[in-house]
């Protein structure tokens, strides 16, 4: 076998790279991981480039990994922050680091690609991030929302553990709306029905469109929405305009229109099976309006074009009461300082205790009626 590592996947034929990938996750696609270099979304905001990849004797691409060199853990969604407090308060440098993850995507899919599936070629990529970080002085390497599968390797190689909750919706054959609603316990029902009839009362109207529909005034409008929610919240929209543009095929874009203009607007990701819930903005403040553009437009496209899954995003509690249940997300770590690494060993047992208790009381909080 061949290691190599690249820093562009512009060096890397799209077909060859797209072969060990799983076409129902849109996330690690050559083309959605381009769009991240030719959208310019990357190293300004603290991400390098540092693809993994391995080929066999006769130069066929068998294994390949995605991986950033970090200088900051802005837009990860596996916080760390006060790791990196700690390391630098003890006169330590935390960044750079290396993360293996899709960025600013907080989903749960496959990180190590390997033809077949092969367990051995996952191995060797593993080992080959942790020997370049070695090499390069990286203070720690991290692999974020990982499957199942590949978490299980992990496991083998890496001293820390992680795992926590996001809020999925899945769909149990349903025919439509209604026959979700029915699943609910009446309270919850109820309050979905009132929350939707209060954007239907203000003479609101829901449209989606599939990103190639979209003309020139609307790309600026959803553009609009994304950004401007960002810096209602001190952020920074990292995302630009040619990076939607180029990855059009993927999306599924939902408008709000009050009176004929548009007014608040959503941005998801079509995979093969799932929807999934990213970006949202809003001119003005309307009743419920954020739910039925987020959510409740999100289950109804998904039972009408039988998807399995809705994932809406990262973090929120009130997602429950809409019908999204938890669903456990993992990440590995190794931190390269061995005295800093059999610290945090504790740490994450104790908040690993702490998440199976708040795992529970979110099960507890299921909205939906029991036999």
């Amino acid at each position: 076998m061949q290691l190599s590592i690249c820093e562009t996947l512009k060096d890397i034929p799209a077909e060859q790279w797209n072969a060990l990938t799983d076409q129902a996750y849109p996330f690690i696609q050559h083309e959605f991981l381009l769009a991240f270099e030719t959208g310019h979304c990357l190293e300004k905001f603290g991400w390098f480039p540092k693809y993994f990849l391995i080929h066999s004797a006769d130069n066929e691409l068998i294994g390949a990994m995605p991986a950033y060199e970090k200088h900051n853990s802005y837009g990860e969604f596996v916080f760390d922050w006060a790791w990196a407090d700690a390391y630098q308060r003890s006169g330590l440098e935390y960044y750079p680091k290396l993360v293996i993850s899709i960025p600013y995507s907080p989903c749960q899919g496959p990180r190590i690609l390997a033809k077949d599936n092969n367990p051995e070629i996952k191995k060797t990529l593993v080992k080959l991030a942790l020997d370049f970080s070695d090499k390069n002085n990286y203070s720690g390497t991290h692999w974020l929302f990982n499957l199942k599968d590949d978490f299980n390797i992990l496991q083998q190689h890496t001293a820390l553990h992680r795992f926590d909750y996001q809020f999925h919706w899945k769909n149990d054959n349903y025919k439509n709306f209604d026959d979700f609603l029915s699943a609910l316990k009446p309270k919850k029902r109820k309050n979905i029905k009132q929350e939707r009839r209060k954007v239907t009362d203000q003479g609101i109207s829901i449209k989606t469109f599939n990103g190639p529909e979209l003309n020139d005034e609307q790309w600026e409008k959803i553009y609009y929405f994304y950004q401007i929610t960002f810096m209602k919240k001190s952020g920074s929209p990292t995302l630009s305009l040619d990076f939607f543009k180029s990855i059009a095929e993927k999306l599924l874009v939902i408008f709000a229109y009050h009176k004929d203009k548009i007014v608040a607007g959503a941005i998801c990701i079509l995979g093969k099976d799932t929807l999934y819930g990213r970006h949202w903005g809003c001119y003005d403040d309307y009743d419920s309006l954020h739910f039925e553009v987020c959510y409740y437009t999100g289950i109804e496209y998904c039972i009408e074009n039988n998807l399995k899954t809705f994932e809406p995003g990262a973090q929120g509690e009130h997602k429950i009461s809409r019908g999204f249940l938890p669903v456990k997300t993992w990440s590995a770590h190794q931190v390269t300082h061995p005295d800093f690494s059999k610290m945090l060993i504790p740490h994450l047992q104790r908040e690993a205790q702490a998440m199976e208790s708040y795992g529970r009381e979110l099960e507890a909080a299921s909205p939906f009626k029991t036999d």
